[in-house]
């Protein structure tokens, strides 16, 4: 699989497809839920793909992903991300310590703040647990177009190793402003909503794969979707959620073999019309 460089690391690369939790890891306890999610990580794993994703914002989901990285015969292959989602200092606190323990990691990868909630004041904590060596990374995020103003002005006005944003073939603004922000600063770019939550699908409906998606190695939608996002040299890692192990291996295909130029990219778009 394609990997690109963490720029705050002397070298560190990471496979340019990754997977969210968001809906799809938020279940039970039951074996008849997880058994599916079991099957995705097993083949996420098979690829050599390392980022997991996820947030106390979506439920269950930090916990069933420590559960089953437990289970899991490679665990230490993750590369393990989850966010700080409140207001106060002693809260954040309070959540990041519980958001370790239920991923069962005494170290996690990258920790960020979910959608710029409280950001200044979290970010001392932060610091400081990376100070420990209890975190590696420190990130922000956020989903909209709306917030990418904010996510701006924040990466200008401290250091974050990490950002993660919206980025699809449908909604391109990240070119603008942002993604060439975080190649100046050198910031790492994890990129969620990259099938606009199914609506780029929507958009081609029933229509095959235009031809010249073989010189590119597509054979699905959801590749070609995917291809566009990582093709662009800014974007570290894109997050799918999904919770079916058919759609982690299609997901899984668009971060190997060729990508798209400039050029391509541009024609690509075009399919949505």
């Amino acid at each position: 699989m394609l990997t690109r460089p963490i720029p705050a690391a002397k070298n560190e690369w990471l496979p340019v497809i990754g997977i969210g939790t968001w809906n799809t890891f938020d279940v039970g306890s039951a074996a008849a839920d997880r058994a599916p999610l079991a099957k995705v990580l097993d083949a996420f794993f098979a690829s050599e793909a390392r980022v997991i994703d996820t947030s106390p914002m979506y439920g269950n989901a930090e916990a069933v992903t420590g559960d089953l990285l437990k289970q899991s015969d490679r665990p230490h292959a993750t590369f393990l991300a989850t966010k700080v989602w409140t207001s106060g200092r002693e809260k954040g606190q309070e959540q990041i310590e519980q958001s370790m323990r239920l991923l069962k990691t005494p170290r996690l990868d990258l920790l960020q703040v979910h959608n710029l909630v409280d950001w200044r004041t979290h970010l001392p904590t932060m610091r400081s647990l990376q100070a420990q060596d209890k975190v590696r990374y420190l990130g922000i995020t956020h989903y909209t177009v709306q917030a990418h103003a904010e996510l701006e002005a924040a990466l200008t006005a401290e250091k974050f190793d990490f950002v993660q944003f919206n980025y699809s073939m449908a909604e391109r603004a990240a070119e603008e402003r942002l993604l060439p922000l975080c190649r100046e600063r050198g910031i790492a770019v994890l990129i969620n909503r990259p099938f606009e939550e199914g609506a780029l699908f929507t958009a081609v409906g029933t229509r095959k794969l235009p031809a010249y998606a073989r010189e590119i190695g597509c054979s699905s939608w959801a590749q070609f979707f995917l291809k566009f996002i990582v093709s662009h040299p800014t974007v570290t890692a894109v997050i799918p959620a999904t919770s079916r192990v058919n759609h982690m291996m299609d997901n899984l295909k668009a971060g190997v073999g060729p990508m798209p130029d400039a050029a391509m990219r541009e024609r690509m778009a075009k399919e949505l019309g």
